[in-house]
């Protein structure tokens, strides 16, 4: 495929406003609204994330396009509201990625194409340059806090990713694991201090243990921050890794003639242990 191809949206954009025409369109998109598309939204993102954890690349064009079919349809309802259309959307990002790389579409850039000289890019230099712009781009909107712009809707764990990130970046962070990791333990302390009470008076006592489990996740997630791990990545590798060797349990169960429910616990940890064996001599192999 050539990269200088064309492609025209116009036919996309048509569709999307024969969708919402009054007299003649879809019923189900014609009752959506901006915020009862947001759950859908959502599900396409992850779709295309899982296609390339999956390394499903074949479908990956598939989820692309109904992720771009979200953006086109709060387009058409930002036209009809008389707000913003998907030219204005085009327009924004377009100037938005030309500002925030000067070194690609400034003058620096300019002067090298003249001179055939590629100037040294010092990616510590570039980051420093990014922030700098996204702080100004802040200021412009008035936020008083370099938090303030962090979507609340992001999953938890990403979120809390970036709050780590920006407060590290003015210096709020510690810079060895010993301090992280001890955090930690401090953290399961003081859940296992209310966790304790909580058969005593649990009216009382499970508001302060998701309190106290919400500073532990919090902590686990700066360790895996520290360590250069993506929280959400790797706990959707986790949930995969435990799914795969749970229906191996199930396999070995239903293969011994008895029900899940009538195994004793010991002996579906003996079956966890031999699927779990079985799993790493294949990969060995």
């Amino acid at each position: 495929m050539s990269t200088e191809q064309t492609v025209n949206l116009q036919p996309l954009l048509a569709i999307m406003e024969k969708l919402r025409d009054p007299a003649t369109g879809c019923p189900w998109d014609l009752a959506q609204r901006f915020d009862t598309i947001v759950p859908f939204t959502l599900e396409e993102a992850y779709e295309v994330a899982d296609a390339i954890e999956q390394g499903d690349l074949a479908h990956l064009p598939d989820e692309l396009g109904d992720l771009l079919f979200q953006v086109v349809f709060y387009c058409q309802l930002g036209k009809e509201q008389g707000l913003f259309d998907f030219a204005t959307v085009v327009e924004r990002i377009s100037d938005k990625l030309i500002r925030r790389h000067p070194h690609v579409f400034g003058p620096m850039q300019d002067e090298s194409a003249a001179s055939g000289v590629k100037p040294e890019l010092n990616t510590q230099a570039l980051n420093a340059a990014w922030e700098a712009t996204k702080a100004q781009e802040r200021q412009q909107k008035q936020l008083l806090s370099v938090l303030d712009d962090i979507p609340k809707a992001l999953p938890a764990l990403t979120r809390a990713v970036k709050i780590q990130k920006r407060v590290a970046k003015l210096g709020f962070d510690w810079p060895e694991l010993e301090p992280v990791v001890a955090k930690i333990h401090e953290e399961i302390d003081e859940v296992m201090v209310e966790a304790r009470l909580l058969d005593s008076d649990p009216e009382t006592y499970f508001p302060k243990v998701k309190d106290e489990m919400g500073d532990l996740l919090f902590a686990v997630v700066n360790l895996a921050r520290h360590l250069g791990v993506d929280p959400e990545s790797a706990l959707r590798q986790g949930n995969h890794k435990f799914e795969q060797r749970f229906r191996g349990v199930e396999a070995l169960a239903a293969a011994s003639g008895k029900a899940m429910q009538a195994h004793t616990l010991a002996e579906l940890d003996g079956y966890w242990d031999q699927v779990k064996a079985g799993l790493k001599a294949a990969h060995k192999e």
